[in-house]
């Protein structure tokens, strides 16, 4: 019975390892601007692009320059959506609005190879009443670079080459062979800094343990 037992519990080893090495394959991610709009209770990730949104006057929008999964994995920016405070200096216009804009290039870790990130700022763009999120932003951060996609490629010069590229999960920001595959565009919720397992992987971890428990509770009743 041990015998005939070994090459099941190989068998379940070795399904175990791959599902394993599927959650490890998911930690590579890309490297991109996120877009967020902000509120009295922090960040949220934007459904829609910068280019679409209309924000209103007071509203508060953020850039968050970073290596990540999706829009779950995503990192935020860094500072307060403080629409009082960043606009403090500037005086309501009739025929305008104002827009805080949080901009946040990230941190060392998700500069492409030889770049390093300028500092985090905050800034009141003061535009035209019908003004997009983009226009706003490119009222007080260019030069500013968009893929052929209409993917945010860089703000005010940053990073100076690249677009969504994908990068590898081991966290040295290495590229995967060159990939040229792109980041979705922004879509999705406010996301978190995790980076364990997905929830298919923890899946397949218990289908695989469910079945090995299965198959011993089965060799313990032929036995007896």
């Amino acid at each position: 019975m041990r015998r005939a037992a070994a090459p099941l519990v190989v068998l379940l080893l070795g399904a175990f390892l791959a599902v394993l090495g599927a959650g490890t394959a998911q930690a590579a991610g890309y490297r991109y601007w996120s877009f967020w709009e902000g509120s009295g209770t922090g960040w949220a990730y934007a459904t829609q692009g910068p280019s679409l949104v209309r924000p209103d006057d007071g509203s508060v929008q953020g850039f968050r320059f970073s290596v990540s999964a999706d829009s779950q994995d995503a990192s935020k920016p860094r500072r307060a959506p403080d629409f009082a405070k960043i606009c403090a200096d500037t005086p309501a216009k009739d025929g305008t609005k104002r827009v805080a804009l949080v901009i946040d290039p990230g941190t060392a870790a998700d500069a492409p190879d030889g770049e390093t990130p300028p500092a985090p700022r905050s800034v009141c763009a003061q535009v035209p009443e019908d003004a997009s999120s983009a226009d706003a932003l490119a009222s007080v951060a260019k030069p500013l670079r968009y893929g052929s996609d209409a993917l945010l490629c860089a703000i005010s010069g940053y990073p100076a080459s690249g677009c969504g590229e994908q990068v590898s999960g081991n966290g040295d920001g290495a590229s995967t062979g060159g990939s040229s595959k792109k980041a979705s565009a922004p879509a999705g919720d406010s996301g978190s800094d995790g980076g364990g397992p997905s929830a298919g992987v923890l899946v397949g971890i218990g289908a695989v343990l469910l079945l090995g428990i299965a198959a011993v509770a089965q060799a313990r009743r032929r036995r007896g």
